[in-house]
């Protein structure tokens, strides 16, 4: 398996993931027409995020997002994981963990601070997987308000 950055060439796929990821674990049905641009978005203009990609034989089979906070608590950079998704022939063989060390790698060459996700509440499998790779929880939760589309 290899990790690697995304590129232009993955938004096809990155966004039929998202569109999954939020599907199987919200419900959520994502517009084509929002998800295509913002997975291009991001894939342009790294000071948006950073995709990473697992491959196996050429073809993507897992990603994930790194989007970026300021912390003036801290002096620092928080990298946030976000978009996590691996296909459901490629889950349980590590897939994640290799997408989350290669995160963690890069995010302490960068000077981050420290690494956070958010993950829907009824995600329990994804949150043990998440503590299996020694995240806890940060005694935070995530509130949101609508100010444009939604």
């Amino acid at each position: 398996m290899d990790i690697r950055r995304g590129v232009p060439a993955d938004a096809p796929t990155l966004a039929r993931f998202n569109t999954l990821l939020a599907a199987e674990t919200e419900d959520h049905r994502l517009d084509p027409a929002v998800i295509g641009p913002g997975v291009a978005a991001v894939l342009a203009d790294p000071s948006k995020g950073l995709y990473f990609v697992a491959e196996e034989g050429g073809r993507v089979v897992g990603q994930t997002m790194v989007t970026f906070e300021w912390s003036d608590w801290r002096n620092g950079t928080i990298w946030w994981i976000q978009s996590v998704y691996v296909e459901a022939a490629a889950r349980k063989r590590g897939v994640f963990k290799a997408l989350h060390a290669r995160v963690l790698e890069e995010a302490k060459r960068a000077g981050v601070v420290c690494v956070r996700l958010y993950v829907f509440d009824g995600n329990t499998r994804a949150q043990q997987v998440y503590a299996r790779l020694g995240m806890h929880d940060a005694r935070y939760r995530v509130l949101e308000q609508a100010v444009g589309r939604d």
